[in-house]
């Protein structure tokens, strides 16, 4: 069963439209097409959190939108921002749940981290967004809402030009208001204008799913891995007991992707599980079919969790033993640790006190 917001408010949200059900909308009342696409050009280029503020729209255009949609971007709750200048933003949803998104910055431009569910069902041992379980999906329009949010606070220096499905949530479980989402995030024309290959959607293995993906966008993919032997991925990853690493290896070797494309393979290394050298020959073993880049991520600690980060030796000898194998392999140390920003590490409580 798919779970969807309790609906507070009578008027749907405008952002959970797409291009075609907005011009039909606007057809419907005597108004010609071209409405939709100024209308969609103030939602996503300009930002809008009124329909008062898009003064080319005609006036009874506008009081059409007000009398049937809402728009307004999701409140801040509470925003905490780290030594390294991540800023994590807890944002309220309309029925009263929360979701977390995380803005970092890089040499020259910020990346966003977004979530795609309140909570989650994959139950990731390393994970703390699991914890809770899944209390349901987002829309659309709460996707599409944490990277506006991003985007008024990213500084005026660097542009946010990278996006990566990988906070809360497994996106493929959340498949069609994720796809539409990526529809408007990536349309160059009347959406957010993300360029595909600067759109990653990480994915814990769902491979039902990877046909669809396929099919409806052409963003980068990356698997969460983290084991290369079906007992170890078991224990830390509860979905490999219904889809095996060989499974889902051979999916990923039949994924279409562009001539210099890769899927990225996510592994966090986790001290004393699966950060033996042994551990990455076999993972360079593992991965030969598909045209692979591996990204490694030292274990982030949270409360509760009873594993440990490797010692940098062990974490740098793993490395080394992909490298020698011919792998791009690149240890990703986590930004916004000292918020619990980090990969696996939202869960979507306020803090104690607010930073800023």
């Amino acid at each position: 069963m798919t779970l969807q917001p309790q609906k507070i408010s009578s008027k749907p949200d405008i952002r959970n439209l797409t291009r075609e059900t907005l011009v039909d909308f606007f057809e419907s009342h005597g108004m010609r097409s071209f409405r939709a696409d100024q209308a969609l050009r103030w939602i996503h280029a300009n930002r809008a959190q009124s329909f008062a503020e898009m003064t080319d729209l005609a006036k009874d255009a506008r009081r059409l939108l007000e009398a049937h949609f809402t728009i307004a971007l999701p409140p801040v709750r509470q925003k905490e921002t780290g030594a390294d200048g991540t800023c994590k933003f807890l944002l309220d949803l309309d029925d009263g749940n929360t979701v977390e998104s995380v803005l970092i910055p890089e040499k020259d431009h910020y990346t966003l981290c977004i979530s795609t569910q309140v909570g989650c069902a994959m139950g990731c041992a390393f994970c703390m967004t699991g914890k809770t379980g899944l209390i349901r999906n987002l829309t659309r329009a709460e996707i599409l809402g944490q990277v506006m949010v991003a985007q008024n606070a990213a500084e005026n220096d660097m542009r946010l030009s990278n996006i990566v499905l990988m906070g809360m949530g497994e996106p493929l479980a959340n498949f069609d208001n994720v796809s539409s989402a990526l529809s408007a995030i990536t349309d160059s024309k009347y959406g957010l204008q993300f360029s595909t290959r600067r759109v990653t959607l990480s994915t814990a293995g769902l491979t039902n799913r990877f046909d669809d993906l396929s099919r409806q966008s052409r963003v980068r993919l990356a698997i969460s891995l983290n084991a290369a032997d079906n007992s170890t991925r078991d224990r830390l990853m509860p979905i490999n007991r219904s889809i095996p690493i060989e499974e889902l290896i051979d999916a990923c070797a039949r994924y279409p992707l562009a001539p210099r494309d890769k899927i990225t393979f996510e592994y966090i290394l986790i001290r004393g599980v699966n950060d033996s050298q042994k551990d990455a020959y076999r993972l360079a073993r593992l991965l030969r079919p598909v045209r692979a880049k591996i990204n490694l991520i030292p274990f982030n600690p949270h409360p509760g969790s009873l594993f440990q980060r490797p010692d940098t030796d062990a974490i740098e000898a793993f490395q080394t033993v992909l490298l020698q194998k011919n792998y791009t392999a690149i240890i990703r140390w986590s930004k916004g640790t000292d918020i619990s920003a980090a990969c696996g590490q939202l869960r979507a409580e306020p803090a104690a006190h607010e930073k800023d």
